[in-house]
């Protein structure tokens, strides 16, 4: 399976439908982002179970600051539709499949059930990925 581009409509959808979501936040200016870009094309042939998908940081702006995306490249992990996995930095082949195999290893019921408990215990903590109502 090629690398398929997100944009702002369907990154959500894609993200939560799907078991593994790899997503290269990238943009044509930069340079190991391009350096990048052939690595995570070839993982994605090696995986056709993991969807690898690329978000241009130019055309979709909006989506880059929901994402907190600082510096590119930025990969991002999503299992089960739960972020897993942020790393700035073009990765090397070796790292990037050592993810792979990572993500891919994740007992989901215990990382949810640690996400539970850092969602009781640390609410403070995570305003600036939600909004509190209280």
């Amino acid at each position: 399976m090629a690398t398929v581009e997100l944009t702002e409509s369907d990154f959500e959808q894609t993200v939560t439908s799907n078991d593994i979501v790899l997503v290269d936040f990238w943009a044509s200016w930069c340079g190991p982002c391009r350096q990048f870009a052939p690595v995570f094309e070839q993982s994605s042939g090696e995986h056709p179970d993991v969807v690898h998908a690329k978000v241009d940081t130019e055309a979709e702006q909006g989506l880059a600051a929901a994402a907190n995306i600082t510096s590119i490249p930025t990969l991002m992990a999503f299992r089960d539709g739960i972020l897993v996995f942020n790393q700035a930095g073009a990765l090397p082949k070796q790292s990037l499949e050592q993810v792979v195999q990572a993500v891919k290893a994740l007992d989901m019921d215990a990382v949810r059930a640690q996400l539970a408990e850092q969602g009781q215990e640390h609410d403070h903590e995570h305003e600036h990925d939600h909004q509190h109502q209280h």
